[in-house]
């Protein structure tokens, strides 16, 4: 569907004015639609103005100006886009079209705005913006389209290097699936693995501009196969070298091959929004999306009896249900779950009967006592459709909670690795059954989270975990039996090891997709928990407003989203340590909840989203979270005196450690920044500071809860272990690198030249 550049809430107002930009112009990028919004904004003005009785002196200059600014602005703009045109000569024609078309519209616009000098601007011998006021939106309208035109020509020669990069990353690819020798493969993947950082900050850029969420999430999951497929092809291909012989290495290397070729095909997929064959993507429907569709259907009928028909109401109450089959048929859902989720199908199915019962009369005799039923069926209806929504998330959650604190320990890949290096075939065959089990429910889960996962960028998510086991699972069984056949080969050793990791990986991001669906159901949208006693950021500060408020651009976010990720990854660290203390009352748990807690925000912060909104909002919120900090401090001293000698020292040197390094955080928060690099830098510094407070918090807490346990003092701090107590195993994680902003291909140049006008505000 084409989208007009007027359709974002920067330019929403030029509509109202007429005015609009070539229709058949699809936007898929911000970076576009955002270069557009000042010269829209420009152009509503005048637009405003050409009917304005009142015309003083001071007005007649200003849209004297803004008509020369646009003008200029757009020469600038025009000149950066012929250079473009030069330098590509499949789109010369066509760029060099629309740069003629803004230049002559731009000259236009500062024509009839020459009104400065006139002593009357409105009188028919002079044509002005008051005298032709049809030519000025005739003139607005060929700019905003010419230009419009000219950024999305540009925007072709970002997806044109991105498939250049593809296209090389697979030629090497085929080279490196050929090689016969180790000297001839290092050679080879030393270009690959510069093709693959190239393809990476390409991808990465594209992936932070694209407006369209479920793509974004899409790229984002082909990215991480690629960035996590990379080492597996390298360990791989090695192991395959080395024993050219052996069947299970060549399946392995095989499959990564394979996979990377898919994620490659989808990455040009979204880039180029074309699939092969012409084929339309049909999205599989999940149980949340479908539900809310048939409740806002059905609340319509307040609205009108007669937009929809009963058929139409019930085949997708039907599609509902079929859906829920995948939790009644499955092993994994408990017997109560089940029985309510089919109690629930059948009231529901009532339910409906009961409101299309009510709404056929309702069609027929309009009573005031047939539209009260009316209303009470729909009430009924959708309380009912509610019930079957919560249960269902009830079963996908429980269940992924309880798989995944029981698989938290990785005993069957340990065994693995241990029965490979024993050369035990008949070992590793046992264990290889175990986890193709573990793979059948790690993949049922992802199903039914899909289902309850709230969002579309979720639902891709839940989808390309389910994927990764699928996939992962018999990659690390082929692994582990190259291992067994060569116990002695230390490069498949290592090769099991890239795949265990992988598998690991996938089950800890699984614990933060988890906390993301249940943030999404209980309206929290990625919000932690908020802790009243806190004050809330960007409040309580009386130097605010003092100071104008900045929120960081994307580029600025790509920089920071690294330390972001981290910080993220130390919240659920910290949240799994405060959870596993059986007295959540006790102070240093208070704290470390409530340090967790702002942390999180500010994780938010770096990816634009969450209730800090600027800049300041930040500093302040770190200066909140070191005052926290240092109250957890005060707390570890008075645990010093209750445990014993020997223990106390420790104890100290770690709460001097906090307070130093709060100190230093409330410093940095309350420095002064003038200027944007200023700015950034310091937001870096803060967001470092506390990533490095959270790192010690982290080592703190299962500290305090050994010396509590050991010198029995309070309530006790550890909830009770099951039987069946897993080793919490703390893998590393690899934070992605944030993505480098390039700037050789011109858009960035043509949005300065648009961004560098002024405004001029309408009274």
């Amino acid at each position: 569907m084409a989208t007009s550049p007027c359709s974002s809430s920067g330019v929403s107002s030029s509509s109202s004015s007429g005015l609009g930009a070539d229709a058949g112009l699809e936007i898929r990028t911000r970076s576009v639609e955002q270069t557009l919004v000042p010269l829209v904004s420009q152009i509503t003005t005048l637009i405003n103005h050409k009917d304005k009785p009142k015309r003083s002196d001071k007005t007649l200059q200003a849209i004297q100006r803004v008509g020369q600014a646009v003008n200029l602005a757009v020469g600038r703009f025009v000149t950066v886009g012929e250079a473009i045109a030069n330098e590509n000569h499949e789109l010369k024609e066509e760029m060099s079209v629309a740069c003629i078309e803004a230049r002559r519209a731009g000259e236009t616009i500062a024509q009839l705005t020459d009104v400065a000098s006139l002593d009357h601007p409105e009188s028919d011998s002079h044509i002005t913006i008051f005298t032709d006021k049809t030519g000025v939106v005739k003139a607005a309208r060929l700019l905003l389209s010419s230009v419009t035109k000219v950024l999305v020509l540009a925007d072709r020669i970002v997806i044109k290097q991105i498939i250049t990069s593809r296209n090389k990353v697979l030629a090497t690819m085929e080279q490196l699936e050929k090689v016969s020798s180790f000297q001839e493969f290092v050679q080879i993947f030393s270009q690959f693995g510069n093709e693959m950082v190239e393809f990476a900050h390409l991808t990465g850029d594209r992936q932070n501009d694209l407006k369209d969420e479920k793509k974004k999430a899409r790229m984002a999951a082909s990215r991480a196969v690629l960035e996590k497929c990379t080492m597996m092809l390298l360990t791989a291909s090695k192991t395959c070298l080395r024993h050219p012989d052996c069947e299970s290495a060549r399946i392995n290397k095989d499959g990564v091959f394979h996979r990377m070729r898919l994620a490659l095909e989808q990455v040009i997929e979204i880039v180029t929004d074309s699939r092969p064959n012409g084929e339309n993507e049909v999205a599989p429907i999940s149980i949340y999306s479908g539900i809310k569709e048939f409740k806002n259907k059905v609340e319509g009928l307040r609205e009108n009896l007669y937009f929809l028909s009963k058929e139409n109401l019930s085949t997708m109450l039907e599609v509902i249900l079929e859906h829920t089959e995948d939790f009644t048929d499955s092993a994994y859902t408990s017997h109560e779950h089940r029985e309510h989720i089919l109690e629930l199908s059948k009231q529901a199915k009532m339910e409906l009967e009961q409101l299309v019962s009510v709404w056929m009369q309702a069609q027929n005799q309009k009573t005031k006592d047939l539209m009260e039923d009316l209303e009470v069926a729909i009430l009924k209806t959708c309380q009912c459709m509610n019930e079957l929504k919560r249960e269902v998330h009830s079963a996908a959650t429980s269940l992924a909670a309880d798989l995944l604190k029981y698989h938290t320990d990785h005993m069957v890949l340990k065994a693995l690795k241990i029965t490979g290096v024993e050369g035990n075939l008949e070992a590793v065959a046992e264990y290889t059954c175990k986890l193709s089990e573990q793979k059948e429910q790690l993949v049922e889960m992802c199903r039914l989270l899909r289902h309850v996962s709230g969002t579309e960028p979720l639902e891709i998510t839940c989808i390309h975990a389910e994927d990764t086991f699928q996939v992962t699972g018999p990659q690390i069984i082929s692994a582990a039996e190259t291992l067994a056949l060569h116990p002695s080969s230390k490069i498949a050793k290592e090769n099991l090891e890239v795949f265990c990791e992988a598998w690991e990986s996938q089950l800890s991001d699984m614990s933060l997709l988890l906390r993301e669906i249940n943030d999404v159901f209980e309206g929290r949208r990625g919000e932690k928990r908020v802790y009243l006693s806190l004050p809330r950021p960007g409040k309580h500060n009386a130097n605010l407003k003092a100071l104008k408020p900045v929120k960081l651009d994307t580029e600025e976010q790509a920089k920071i989203a690294k330390l972001g990720l981290e910080l993220h990854l130390l919240t659920s660290d910290v949240d799994s340590e405060t959870e596993k203390w059986e007295d959540q009352e006790n102070e240093i748990v208070q704290h470390g909840q409530g340090m967790s807690s702002m942390a999180y925000s500010m994780y938010l912060f770096t990816r634009g989203e969450g209730l800090l909104k600027t800049t300041q909002d930040l500093f302040h919120q770190a200066e909140i979270f070191a005052t926290e900090g240092t109250k957890l401090a005060s707390a570890l001293h008075a645990l010093s005196d209750q445990v014993h000698d020997d223990d106390k020292p420790l104890l100290l040197l770690e709460a001097e450690k906090l307070i130093s390094m709060c100190k230093q955080l409330q410093i940095t928060a309350k420095a002064p920044a003038q200027g944007k690099s200023a700015t950034f830098t310091k937001v870096d510094a803060c967001i470092l500071k506390t990533r490095n407070v959270m790192t010690l918090l982290c080592q703190l807490l299962p500290l305090c809860c050994k010396l509590l346990r050991k010198n029995k003092v309070g309530n006790g701090c550890l909830k009770p272990a099951p039987p069946w107590k897993e080793d919490r195993i703390r893998t590393g994680t690899n934070a992605r690198t944030p993505e480098r902003r390039v700037d050789t291909f011109g858009i960035k140049s043509l949005e300065n030249h648009v961004t560098n006008m002024t405004f001029l505000e309408s009274k």
